[in-house]
């Protein structure tokens, strides 16, 4: 009873510092104007902003990589924004506002980010399937928002073919709203390429 009470405490008293030390995630995605808003899915243009909260990436910076999987492995990894290279972009507060676009087209992935003092350079990566067929999915699911350790490299977006079934439907939101890892959903849901933006706080 005694080992089963300590457990207990030990799980508890985990949670409570996870809790006091995790990143609060917030999210706005697109345009609040309708027409603006049918053009940019129209185009295949996904924009997403994301705010970051917690007294723990006070005086940090942050790293904004690319994580590339194909037949489910790790191919390559390309980095996006490396904030760690200046103090410049040392954050001053306890919040932090991200704003990402994303545009996949002629064969090609392009990728913005947009900070409050910088914008990064623009990248391009090649797809390996119809433009068409991939499109943007961050890891809220029916969440209004994440908490994150700030310690770790996280997986904010999946940009991301559908899972495909034998009857001939197919889904995105089942792939991104599941308790699997990221760098395993080419495994387990049969996605034969996909990426991942990950940030790394330090």
């Amino acid at each position: 009873m005694k080992i089963k009470y300590s457990l207990l405490l030990l799980v508890l008293a985990a949670n409570f510092s996870f809790g006091q030390n995790s990143v609060k995630v917030t999210s706005y995605y697109g345009s609040e104007n309708t027409d603006i808003q049918n053009l940019i899915d129209f185009e295949n243009i996904h924009f997403e902003q994301l705010n970051f909260e917690g007294k723990e990436i006070k005086e940090k910076q942050y790293k904004i990589s690319l994580q590339e999987f194909k037949n489910g492995k790790l191919i390559s990894k390309s980095i996006l924004f490396d904030g760690l290279e200046d103090e410049y972009f040392k954050i001053k507060s306890d919040k932090e506002s991200l704003k990402f676009l994303f545009k996949m087209a002629d064969g090609k992935l392009k990728i913005y980010i947009r900070g409050s003092r910088f914008g990064s350079k623009k990248s391009y990566f090649k797809l390996k399937d119809n433009s068409d067929e991939y499109t943007l999915k961050d890891f809220f699911g029916n969440k209004n928002e994440l908490n994150i350790d700030p310690n770790q490299e996280t997986a904010v977006f999946a940009i991301l073919t559908p899972t495909k079934h034998e009857d001939g439907s197919s889904s995105y939101c089942e792939v991104v709203q599941s308790d699997i890892k990221p760098e395993n959903l080419g495994t387990h849901f049969k996605i034969p390429h996909y990426f991942l933006v990950t940030i790394l706080f330090k």
